[in-house]
């Protein structure tokens, strides 16, 4: 009861809002006790507020109270430290739910500092002392706080585990190594320890080096970083500079020529009309002179007739309509067809030279082209749309699906006429162009080329030179039933790899490199290119001369 009545008048006496023993004890007007800077710092905080509460009861002062010391209570709080008693502990000295409480702690708890690996048991400061000052807790092994002491416990019979099993590869009791583990290879698990140890040691000096490399391969990516945007800056400037004096070149040469016509159109103009003025006036005197003689006509004295009729009759000398010579709705019309003519050109310089310079910009690859090992999930990630040019279809090819599926025919189809078509392969090319990295699938039956070409590979005839893998401008692979074949300028490989009616096509135009695989539930290569491209490449298709109903589709990549 002594203990219980203690236990309330420290309750009593502890400060409502430190929690500590009332310092300097002061009582509000409602009755409640505090620490006095405790209550006045509170009160601080409501200055601004002009009303002033108590912390416990919430009864509001309109002005600040005068606080009253307590005697009594100081008084009892100066007896109370002589007995002993200290300060209650904080609220961060409790353990909340995420610490390890003290096992030996009654009520609430206070937090465990350390925890015992031989008592099995967590303590708090102040019940750990005896481990430090006892020697009969000398040899215990005191770890950081856990909660997961019970897993050193057998859980058959009860005792520690201090032993490890290498053949079962676990932790074991002394009564475990004589019993169901007797025979194997059993050390103390400080031993296991050890051994583990220098094997960890080990892992973290690998792990260590594999960090600084790849710190070093971040801090070369960095630096290629900044030299990839350094040149792309430098080649957009320069690229902005070269193609300004271009437009001022042109902007120029349409000055020029726009000068030149007009000019030459005053001086024409000007020869017009001064030819025009003087057939006016010949016109005028003209019209006089046919005026004096109708009236010279019409005189009865025959004396005087033939008096003025000499001076009357003579003409000036005409301006003769044979020297004027018109070009009807022809007179700068060669201008603008050797400005057309200039144009045309120069379309088709930037045309020839646009293919190179996007070849150009695209050979720029810092990193590998194709790590070894990629997934399909890795190729996806490069996945292109690719749809056919109905231009370019053999008349006896059905394409279809959006354009995604060509189908062999026996009957021809009504296409137009178009140079880009093949009138004598039953092939087809596709839309797009490829350059970058690409892959796409085709899902194909019968016997079916897969194929990658050039534009300008020939479109007219039946010669080796349009056929796709005949000549070096295109490469196929020929799918069928029962085998692989590529081929690329007339040289055929046969190839061995798992059947599929799907193959994938994966690109890296700047590095040169062409793929095919077999696609199911793995990836199987099935063949690979290495070379140099030089121009965009186009996807395509090929089928035999005699097949009908043979189909394949470029498959929609998600």
């Amino acid at each position: 009861m002594a203990q219980k009545a203690v236990q309330l008048d420290e309750k009593t006496i502890s400060c409502p809002i430190c929690l500590d023993l009332l310092k300097d004890p002061v009582t509000t007007p409602c009755g409640h006790s505090y620490c006095k800077k405790c209550i006045n710092d509170h009160w601080d905080t409501e200055d601004e507020k002009r009303i002033y509460s108590c912390p416990q009861c919430r009864k509001s002062f309109t002005q600040r109270p005068e606080l009253l010391k307590s005697t009594m209570l100081a008084v009892l709080v100066e007896e109370l430290k002589k007995t002993g008693l200290q300060a209650a502990p904080a609220d961060h000295c409790y353990a909340g739910p995420e610490d390890v409480a003290c096992d030996v702690c009654t009520g609430r708890k206070l937090r465990a500092v350390k925890s015992c690996l031989v008592c099995l048991a967590s303590y708090c400061e102040k019940h750990l002392q005896p481990h430090y000052e006892s020697p009969t807790f000398k040899k215990h092994k005191l770890v950081e706080p856990s909660e997961k002491l019970q897993e050193n416990i057998c859980s058959r019979h009860g005792e520690v585990l201090k032993f490890f099993c290498r053949n079962d590869q676990q932790c074991i009791c002394c009564l475990c190594s004589v019993e169901e583990h007797k025979g194997h290879d059993t050390v103390s698990a400080a031993a296991e320890r050890t051994e583990r140890q220098r094997e960890l040691e080990g892992s973290r000096h690998n792990i260590q080096q594999r960090i600084q490399d790849r710190e070093e391969d971040v801090k070369l990516l960095q630096q290629e970083v900044e030299a990839i945007n350094g040149s792309a800056d430098k080649a957009v400037e320069h690229s902005e500079k070269i193609f300004t004096q271009l437009i001022r070149l042109m902007e120029k040469r349409r000055s020029d020529v726009k000068q030149q016509v007009r000019s030459q159109q005053e001086t024409e103009v000007s020869r017009v009309k001064e030819l025009q003025e003087k057939l006016e006036q010949e016109i005028t005197e003209l019209k006089r002179k046919d005026a004096e003689l109708k009236k010279l006509s019409h005189t009865e004295d025959h004396t005087q007739f033939l008096h003025n009729y000499p001076s009357l009759s003579a003409l000036s000398e005409s301006t003769h309509s044979s020297s004027i010579k018109i070009r009807p709705l022809k007179y700068f019309e060669d201008v603008t067809a050797a400005v057309s003519e200039v144009r045309d050109k120069l379309q088709d310089v930037l045309r020839e030279t646009w293919t190179n310079i996007s070849l150009t910009v695209t050979e720029v690859d810092v990193l590998l082209s194709q790590p070894k090992n990629m997934t399909r999930a890795d190729f996806l990630k490069y996945s292109c749309k690719i749809t056919l040019d109905p231009n370019t279809a053999f008349s006896r090819l059905l394409l279809s699906e959006g354009n995604r599926k060509a189908t062999g025919m026996s009957q021809v189809q009504s296409y137009s006429d178009h140079p880009d078509r093949f009138t004598n392969r039953r092939q087809v090319l596709s839309r797009e162009s490829l350059t970058g990295r690409c892959y796409w699938e085709v899902e194909w039956g019968g016997e079916v080329g897969v194929a990658v070409a050039y534009k300008d590979i020939s479109r007219a005839g039946d010669s080796d030179e349009c056929g796709f893998g005949s000549n070096d401008k295109s490469w196929m692979l020929t799918c069928s039933t029962d085998s692989y074949e590529f081929c690329h300028n007339k040289v055929k490989t046969i190839i061995s790899g798992h059947r599929s009616s799907r193959v994938g096509v994966y690109l890296d135009h700047s590095a040169g490199i062409l793929s095919f695989y077999s696609v199911s539930d793995t990836m199987t290569l099935l063949h690979r290119v290495q070379t140099t491209f030089t121009q965009p490449l186009y996807a395509g298709l090929w089928f035999n001369w005699w097949s009908s109903e043979d189909s394949a589709e470029f498959c929609e990549l998600k």
